[in-house]
């Protein structure tokens, strides 16, 4: 299997070349390149074309959200997740809007930061436990966003789990480890979860959770931090 191809952009030269080494050492992830700004990030999306950009918001030159807006209009299938000190629920709303699949913040763990990164390859949206309850709770008000309600007794016990533990920010990988159960069996249950509440995606379903009160809201994890 081909490592992942890492576009690094960050104005702080020690934390790139830190984040850099810490990435290179795992062998399913290769950085190929830096960027400093947001017009370096757009044009070296353009010579490389990675398969990841791990995009900055605040720096000089042209901001994270606009180099993300740009290297999605002219390369969509280059996937840019946002990677940052940030949480403001508006720039968490600005990057999915710019077309970012993933919003993580800096003072996660490196372990946290590679099983999020192994989680966008299975077409899971990384983001920081410190957000899901922002980003659920706007999904959760956005009635519109989501389908009727459906009768939530149609959810089985482990079905009822395993959208607990979505809700709290739980890759697939971290349900089946808690949950002792295989990665195949997770995918299968979200798949009945989504199909049965009528809803589209694993955010709706969690949204669709939190706002029928199904599931409180995910505190911040000490994941996140390393404590």
């Amino acid at each position: 299997m081909e490592p992942l191809r890492i576009l690094l952009v960050d104005d702080h030269l020690l934390f790139r070349k830190g984040l850099a080494q810490l990435l290179d050492s795992q062998s399913d992830f290769e950085v190929i390149g830096e960027a400093t700004d947001g017009i370096e990030a757009v044009g070296q999306a353009r010579s490389l074309h990675p398969d990841l950009v791990l995009m900055d918001i605040n720096m000089p030159n042209r901001d994270g959200f606009e180099a993300t807006r740009r290297i999605k209009t002219q390369m969509p299938d280059i996937k840019v997740v946002m990677l940052t000190v940030s949480e403001d629920e508006d720039d968490l709303k600005e990057a999915a809007q710019c077309g970012a699949s993933g919003y993580l913040l800096k003072n996660l763990a490196p372990e946290t930061l590679f099983q999020q990164l192994r989680g966008l390859a299975a077409g899971e949206a990384p983001i920081s436990r410190a957000m899901m309850g922002k980003l659920f709770s706007q999904l959760a008000q956005q009635g519109q966003a989501l389908a009727r309600p459906a009768p939530t007794e149609k959810l089985s016990a482990r079905e009822s789990q395993v959208l607990a533990l979505v809700v709290n920010g739980y890759s697939n990988q971290e349900i089946a480890d808690e949950l002792n159960i295989a990665h195949n069996t997770v995918k299968n249950h979200l798949r009945s979860i989504l199909s049965k509440l009528e809803v589209k995606n694993r955010a709706q379903a969690a949204a669709y959770a939190v706002r029928h009160g199904l599931v409180s809201l995910p505190r911040n994890s000490p994941e996140d931090t390393g404590d």
